[in-house]
């Protein structure tokens, strides 16, 4: 008999998790229902209930269909991804009659995988005459962010575990083609059954080696090389322990001031700024930093100061929405756009909408939409829906927390007297005379002055509250 209740594989894409879910199937007793609570579908794409529990159902009560797991025949379990439903992460982990099963793989091989299968829209092979290859080109910040958070997740899961007295079932993606360690992991269910070979209906995808993958395998040798590679692969635990956002901290070209930014901020203007400090232009600024190179480049410049820009909650939480959730161009962000459209009924089209322009979306439509979002905001930033809290709209406090894993800025600015702090910043590093930062630090000002109102702004301070106190901050109208 079994002393677990349930179990949970704990995974990320491209990790071998859908050929683990097969072959866990395969065990009479034993069942595996998909991603059960991905906040885009339930268990698989398309599905529109999960042991009769529809999606929306399942994002108002997520324990009701853990309950629904437990109570179903046999030993049942999900898969589950670092940007899952976080409440039901809480409930899993803090329960000891939870399996947890814990699959990793090489992050490198992972995020190339993950790239190849994007390029080409393959996400899963049954035969091989079908396959797709393509090659693709390694992004070094896409791969640190891809990195950071595996790395997050998993120091997070074993922290856990380790304080609550529990042991994991980890499985590395070579070992999923050991029958031995598959009948070992129904040993560890306490399933009885065993089986004599694995299911071959899912096929490897890209066997071929790295090198042959990615077209500019120099450049991801170099990005490795400047990692501490032997840690990459160390699982549960990945080092050097970065901070959140050291891949997104920005340098000036030659004078000793770090930038680190907060999402949703005035980036552009900063990094505009940074770069004609030096008489050069915000291309030529310092980017993509790890946590060596910061520490080399904070010891080449003796007397650096680093700095990071609040922005009014109101402001920073309408940028937020008109980047990632409103436009559908480069920087949204389309399955959570999809999900807020489709569970939260957000009043936005379908294809993307500009109030300037649009006169099916005009700015009483953009008013409206906004307080939507401000509504979903509150929900999110309280862990009651099952949406990720992005750090483009995660609280500023909340992110430097984050920033004081590494260190925390010298200065924080504000963007409305950004002219008067710069002036003082470089004034401290000995510099005589600034470029005047640009003018419109918020290109998205116009349009919240268009739609605000006391209603914006009390919905605003409601999700917004922790700014709020933290720092300051009264009416936008009146800052």
């Amino acid at each position: 008999m079994s002393t677990f209740d349930y179990f949970v594989v704990f995974a990320e894409m491209r990790t071998g998790s859908n050929f683990l879910e097969t072959n866990i199937n395969r065990f009479d007793g034993l069942t595996c229902l998909g991603e059960a609570f991905n906040p885009h579908f339930i268990g698989y794409p398309q599905t529109e209930k999960l042991l009769g529990v529809t999606q929306k159902q399942r994002d108002a009560d997520p324990l009701a269909l853990i309950e629904k797991v437990k109570a179903a025949e046999g030993l049942n379990g999900f898969r589950f991804f670092n940007d899952h439903d976080g409440r039901v992460l809480e409930t899993c982990l803090a329960d000891p009659r939870c399996a947890k099963i814990i699959l990793t793989r090489n992050p490198a091989e992972s995020y190339v995988s993950w790239k190849i299968a994007a390029a080409t829209g393959q996400w899963k092979l049954t035969n091989v005459t079908h396959a797709k290859s393509e090659k693709v080109s390694f992004d070094p910040h896409e791969f640190e962010t891809h990195l950071e958070a595996l790395q997050t997740f998993q120091v997070s899961l074993l922290n856990r575990l380790q304080r609550s007295g529990q042991a994991a079932f980890y499985v590395a993606y070579e070992d999923l083609q050991d029958v031995e360690v598959m009948n070992g992991l129904a040993q560890y269910l306490g399933c009885d059954a065993r089986i004599d070979g694995l299911d071959k209906t899912l096929k490897k995808q890209n066997p071929k080696p790295m090198s042959e993958k990615v077209s500019n395998f120099e450049d991801m040798e170099k990005t490795l090389a400047r990692l501490d590679r032997f840690n990459l692969t160390r699982t549960p635990n990945f080092e050097p322990r970065r901070g959140p956002m050291i891949p997104t901290f920005v340098a000036a070209p030659k004078t000793g001031l770090l930038f680190m930014p907060m999402k949703s901020g005035p980036d552009e203007a900063v990094c505009d700024w940074l770069g004609r400090l030096d008489g050069k232009e915000a291309a030529d600024v310092l980017r993509d930093f790890g946590q060596n190179s910061l520490r080399q480049w904070k010891r080449k410049h003796v007397g650096h100061r680093s700095f990071t820009v609040l922005r009014h909650p109101l402001a920073r939480a309408h940028a937020a929405f008109c980047h990632h959730i409103l436009q559908t161009g480069a920087g949204c962000f389309r399955e959570i756009r999809a999900t807020l459209r489709k569970v939260h009924n957000l009043p936005i089209p379908d294809a993307g909408a500009e109030p300037e322009t649009d006169l099916n979306y005009d700015m009483k439509a953009h008013q409206a939409a906004f307080l939507s979002w401000l509504t979903f905001l509150k929900a999110n930033l309280a862990a009651q829906t099952a949406i990720r809290v992005d750090s483009a709209w995660a609280s500023q406090l909340t992110l430097l927390q984050g920033m004081a894993n590494f260190g925390l800025p010298d200065v924080i600015l504000r963007e409305d007297r950004i002219r008067g702090d710069f002036a003082v910043l470089a004034a401290q590093l000995g510099l005589e005379s600034m470029p005047e930062p640009m003018r419109i630090t918020d290109p998205f000002a116009a349009r919240l002055a268009a739609i605000y109102s006391p209603e914006i702004e009390a919905a605003a301070r409601e999700a917004c509250n922790r700014d709020y106190v933290a720092f300051g901050f009264g009416d936008w109208r009146a800052r």
